[in-house]
This record gives structure tokens, C-alpha cells and sequence, in this order.
């Protein structure tokens, strides 16, 4: 069912590259994996105890799938429904909802009994949007959870009642009415419009590049943020962005193409194949004025989390960073890379903390590609901002240099993880053919040696460090 991975797409990908065709390929495969766990929450629920899943829950399941292929089949081409289904803020959604439906998880708590079904409820939203979004008409209960009622890429209500509220929400073709006294006037892409006060519409930034869709800004989503978890390394929380925050990311966004392509055209191509959300966090306490937080999800294939964007090059910077982990977590679930478990660790010095060897590969990925870019920066800009950027540089190879040799060496690697890493190593053997300035190089070096002496001293004896 899943396809191959041709031996050009590998290796494109392992050099940190990757035509249209090749990210192509991760993008179908990923679309289809999130059409089959979509399936497998709807079975999920279908054979689910009753005391989990009621038989009124089972029956609004059937009635919203059957509302998604009327969008679908309304739709076109460029169906409403698939956009939904497609959009990455879902795969958090899918994997709670089969986490809650797992039998093996034990007799659920009343608390747990309410979160799945106002879980299971959120498709009925997803369902409404959809076919509003295809003409359909309708007129559907939804769940307003904790008193606010998110309807994706349209926006939010906040109801005057609070805790979990059953809304009337109805679409004759032109408008949207929500409860008693709410009207919604549906916009293009992203967002709707509303005169009410208790209506927060959803906001998109312009597209990329002219001619690109609108990128969203997604700060309602109920499923944007992860857990937070006791670690030091946990992504911020979610933000709310006020007008003038919106104004720092479109600031920073409008710039943003222009930068990417002084890197290379790939990575403005990249970024045009693989990006669909972007998730704004809190900037981190104590970051300062040029501090910033960011992440991806393995679950939310092209979402992007990050706190505002300080300037174009670190925003584009951001983005060379984590849509590596993007392709590279969507190039792990179709092919198995290494076998390597969480046992053994090793340094890595973008980190103070020891890695497992699939964090070395992660980080050293996402490195060498912070590197190339850097590197070509440094080749294509006026010399008054080619200094800053053989400093990045510098840096991202001497790191991508001290952690290479643990990841070729590993005895964990498949066959087909073999010629990956080599082609990292290859790509990070050709930049040398462009070496930094001395003294960013002697910098580096000495900051990479400074790392690693503090590392050592820091960890623990006894245990598998490398």
C-alpha cells in the first residue's frame, strides 16, 4: 500500500534535499497514513464498550462521515473535506482519540469518559466545516468544550454558559448561525467573519510567496500544543497574539521567502511542499530580545510551532531546522533507518544532555541542513551580512563534524539507514570545498572542544555514554 523510496529521493534526502517529486512522495504517504488512523479511530469507536463509547456517540460518528464524503464528493479536485482531514493540527486529535479508545488502557475514569467524548464530539466540528465550506447546507448539535466552540479554520465562539455546551450550529448556503443569536459570514481560505463579540475569527498570514496559499496562524485549535511535561526542554505554551503580535510574525513572515531562497531554492520549495500551519508559542521566560522557542510534532505532519519571529533570516533559519525533522520523521515511517534503541547515548553539542542514537540523527539532520543554508548565504550575500553567516556556518559544521562519527559507526544502521547517513556525510564533506574564514572556524572548534569537555564532566559514571 505504502510506496518505495526510490534511490534518488534517498539520497536527495539524505544530502538534505529533495525536489518537488521526492517531497511529493512524503506528503502523499503522510496524507494516506492520516486516512488510515482516521479509519482505525472510526472502527475504534465502532467496536468500543458502550460504557466508552455510547451507541448516540457511535451513531454521530457514522452521521459525520457521511456529511465528510458529501463535502468530498461536492468538492472537487480540491475537496474541503480532504483539506480537513489533511490538516496537521488533526494527527493530535486522531492519536488522543485512539489512545482513549485503547481497551488495554484499563476501566476509563469518569474524567477520562468525558474528555474521549468531547474528543469524539470535535469531529462533528471538522464534519460541519467541511461541508460548509463545500455549499452543503446543515443543521448539527456541536459540543462547545469548556464553554468555547472551535470550528476549524473558521474560528471560536465563547459561549455565556460555561463547561461542556450543546450549540445549535446551522449553513443554508450563505451563512452560518450559531445558537440563538450568532451569524458567521464564511471568508476565503482561513477565517470568518462575525458581529458578534463572542466570535474570534481565525487569522492566516499572507502566503509565502504571490500565489501561495495563506498560511495559517493557528491559535485556536484545541489540539495545537503537546502536554506540557516536567522537561527542561518542553516547548512553551501556546499564545494568543494581540494585533501587534500578529504584526511582529507578519513583519518577519513577509521577508521570509527572499531569505530562503539566499540559501538555496530548495528550501524555499521545501518549505512551499511541506509547511501547512504554524502554531504561535509563548516566547521562552528569560529568552530576551532575540530568544525563541520552536518545534515539530511526528503526529502534526506540516505544523510548525514557534514563538514569534524575531527577523526574516531567524525565522528562515527556524524553518530550515524543523522541516528536517519533518521529512526526516516522515522518511522514518517509511522506511526503517536504524534499530537502535534508547540504551545507548552520545554526545551531541547542540545539547547538554546525552542523546539516544535516533536524537543524534534527528539533530545532526537538521544541522547539516542549518549549515548548507549558512553556507550559501555566505556565498550569495553583500559582505556586510556574509560575516554573521560564516559564523553559522562554522558552527553547524564543526557540530555536524563531532557527531558524525558515532552516527557511521553504529551497527544499528539498515542498509537502507547506511546510505543515508553516508550521504549526510558526503553533503557534509563537500562543504568544505567552501570553507569559513579561520577565524569562524577556530571559533567553532573551540566552542565545539568547550561542549563536549563540559559534557564529559557532567555525566554520570557506569553508565553508556559515547
Amino acid at each position: 500500500m505504502f510506496p518505495a523510496v526510490p534511490e534518488t529521493a534517498l539520497a536527495e534526502l539524505g544530502r538534505t534535499d529533495g525536489d518537488a517529486g521526492t517531497l511529493a512522495l512524503l506528503v502523499r504517504d503522510q496524507d494516506t497514513r492520516r486516512l488510515l488512523l482516521l479509519r482505525a479511530v472510526l472502527d475504534a469507536a465502532e467496536t468500543a464498550d458502550p460504557e466508552l463509547c455510547p451507541a448516540a456517540a457511535k451513531a454521530r460518528l457514522r452521521e459525520d462521515w457521511a456529511l465528510l464524503t458529501a463535502a468530498d464528493r461536492a468538492g472537487g479536485p480540491d475537496s474541503p473535506a480532504r483539506t480537513r482531514l489533511g490538516y496537521p493540527l488533526l494527527g493530535p486529535w486522531v492519536r488522543r482519540c485512539l489512545t482513549g479508545l485503547d481497551p488495554q488502557t484499563g476501566p476509563p475514569t469518569q474524567e477520562q469518559r468525558r474528555e474521549l467524548a468531547c474528543d469524539l464530539a470535535y469531529f462533528s466540528a471538522v464534519a460541519a466545516v467541511a461541508a460548509a465550506r463545500a455549499g452543503i447546507p446543515f443543521a448539527v448539535d456541536l459540543t462547545a468544550r469548556d464553554g468555547i466552540l472551535v470550528l476549524p479554520s473558521l474560528g471560536a465562539l465563547r459561549t455565556a454558559e460555561q463547561g461542556d455546551v450543546r450549540v445549535r450550529v446551522s449553513y443554508d448556503g450563505s451563512r452560518m448561525t450559531l445558537g440563538q443569536d450568532t451569524t458567521v459570514f464564511l471568508e476565503n481560505g482561513t477565517g470568518a467573519w462575525s458581529g458578534s463579540l463572542a466570535w474570534t475569527s481565525a487569522y492566516a498570514l499572507p502566503g509565502l510567496v504571490p500565489g501561495a496559499a495563506p498560511m495559517p496562524l493557528d491559535d485556536l485549535d484545541p489540539y495545537r500544543v503537546p502536554p506540557r511535561e516536567p522537561d527542561q526542554y518542553a516547548l512553551s505554551g501556546p499564545a494568543g497574539p494581540d494585533d501587534a503580535e500578529r504584526k511582529r510574525w507578519l513583519q518577519s513572515w513577509s521577508g521570509t521567502a527572499a531569505v530562503l531562497r539566499t540559501g538555496g531554492e530548495g528550501r524555499l520549495v521545501e518549505a512551499l511542499a511541506l509547511l501547512r500551519c504554524l502554531v504561535p508559542l509563548e516566547m521562552p521566560p528569560g529568552a530576551g530580545s532575540r530568544g525563541s522557542c520552536s518545534g515539530t510534532r511526528r503526529e502534526a505532519f506540516g505544523a510548525l510551532l514557534s514563538s514569534a519571529p524575531v527577523t526574516p533570516v531567524a525565522f528562515a533559519a527556524t524553518l530550515v531546522h524543523e522541516l528536517q525533522h519533518t521529512k526526516l520523521a516522515a522518511l522514518s515511517e517509511m522506511v526503517e533507518l536504524h534499530r537502535a534503541g534508547p540504551g545507548a547515548l552520545y554526545f551531541a553539542p547542540w545539547r547538554p544532555d546525552p542523546r539516544p542514537y535516533d536524537g543524534l540523527l534527528q539533530g545532526a539532520y537538521s544541522h547539516l541542513a542549518l549549515a548548507d543554508f549558512f553556507q550559501r548565504r555566505a556565498l550569495t550575500v553583500e559582505p556586510a551580512l556574509s560575516e554573521g553567516a560564516w559564523a553559522q556556518y562554522a558552527r553547524y559544521h564543526a557540530q555536524v563534524r563531532a557527531a558524525l562519527p558515532a552516527l557511521v559507526a553504529s551497527s544499528d544502521l539498515t542498509a537502507v539507514g547506511r546510505r543515508f547517513v553516508d550521504e549526510m556525510a558526503a553533503a557534509h564533506e563537500r562543504h568544505t570545498a567552501h570553507p569559513a574564514p579561520r577565524g569562524h572556524a577556530a571559533r567553532a572548534q573551540e566552542y565545539v572542544k568547550a561542549v563536549r569537555t563540559l559534557w564529559t564532566q557532567r555525566q554520570p559514571r557506569g553508565e553508556s555514554r559515547k
